[in-house]
């Protein structure tokens, strides 16, 4: 094992740019981790980027940094998805673990893809759904595993549902809720799902290239329907402009017999326990009880340090499954799950009718409209 992990930037100025902070969470890992190059195409991001993350040397190509610079852990930072594919296929090929901003990529065969050269050369790679880190989760898995939820009936989910409503806010913060899901609640085994544009179906028509390389889109409007192998169903809705302003109802609650749990999303999301199993604080004396990562009304040790604390959980699992030779706790495999049920919804509106997992149809459903 190195004394330090060589890593190596990609960002993309104009395309992405570097995330959500994926490029600066290397600083607090000096004592592992040692930057030793930033790639970018754009000249004069890719200036500002050595300087912020302070990396001995630049390059214009991606792939001649990897060969040169000669990185051990990778750093994919762009938002946009176009290039996902490439990026992470480049750096797996090359024996490079990998943390890549979320979502995975465009389509469940890129995924599949990037899954195939991962495994080839057993590459860790971290997806960076931020909350599936937080130390609050284990609180909540604590209380869906000792059955003081109950059984699990209902997950419910929703968007930001702002201007990106609908298609849009399903592949861009969908995407976390679809990991909640996923992680909370289990394997979906089924879908059913429903697109609108405007209150109509949505037909080929209403396909337009997606914002942040994100490829075909549609739909102001989404309902989605899963089965879960817990023998829960889970629930997603988003239609543009029906938040409120913020987060509003991004995020999730989970249903049990016994009561509910609130998720909201985060490095120390806002999570909260009612044990109502009418589900009806107005027709019970029970009421809401914050839940920290110490658990069920319990005061929160942990300081609240937004997406660079997020980020800097996701670095030391990711150099803890390296060094274990274990998979992230958010894994290659959890993403191309998310990437699955996000096309998932997209592929039952096509067929008109409920799909099963694993998918058949790998390419971006709306392509086949």
């Amino acid at each position: 094992m190195p004394t330090k992990y060589r890593v190596g930037i990609i960002g993309h100025t104009g395309r992405g740019n570097y995330g959500h902070g994926i490029d600066v969470v290397w600083a607090n890992f000096k004592d592992r981790c040692e930057v030793v190059a930033v790639a970018d195409a754009d000249e004069k991001g890719r200036a500002e980027a050595v300087k912020r993350v302070e990396a001995p040397k630049a390059y214009a190509d991606y792939r001649q940094m990897l060969d040169e610079a000669k990185p051990q852990i990778v750093a994919i930072c762009p938002r946009w998805l176009d290039q996902h594919r490439d990026m992470v296929i480049a750096a797996a090929q090359r024996g490079m673990h990998i943390y890549s901003e979320k979502p995975l990529c465009r389509s469940l065969a890129e995924a599949d893809e990037m899954v195939a050269a991962c495994e080839k050369r057993d590459v860790k790679l971290a997806i960076a759904h931020q909350t599936r880190f937080s130390p609050k989760l284990q609180a909540v898995r604590e209380i869906i595993d000792s059955g003081q939820l109950g059984t699990l009936l209902e997950l419910r989910g929703r968007g930001k549902e702002d201007q990106r409503g609908g298609g849009e806010d399903l592949w861009v913060l969908g995407s976390h809720v679809m990991n909640l899901i996923n992680f909370c609640g289990g394997q979906p085994t089924w879908c059913f799902a429903r697109l609108a544009q405007d209150g109509k179906p949505v037909t080929k028509a209403h396909v337009k290239p997606g914002n942040e390389g994100l490829g075909p889109l549609a739909g102001d409007h989404v309902v989605a329907m899963y089965g879960l192998d817990s023998g829960a169903t889970a629930y997603f809705g988003s239609k543009r402009a029906m938040g409120s302003g913020g987060d509003a109802r991004f995020g999730l609650q989970i249903y049990g017999s016994k009561g509910i749990l609130e998720i909201l999303t985060g490095h120390l999301p806002s999570v909260q326990f009612l044990p109502d199993p009418l589900w009806s604080p107005g027709r019970s004396n029970k009421q809401w009880i914050p839940v920290s990562s110490a658990g069920i009304g319990k005061p929160e040790p942990l300081k609240e340090g937004g997406l660079p604390s997020g980020n800097v959980l996701a670095v030391k699992d990711l150099l803890s499954a390296i060094d274990n030779d274990r998979q992230p706790e958010c894994s290659i495999y959890e993403a191309r799950t998310t990437i699955e049920m996000i096309s998932a919804v997209f592929e039952s509106h096509r067929v008109g009718g409920p799909v099963t997992f694993p998918l058949k149809t790998r390419e971006n459903p709306l392509s086949l409209l």
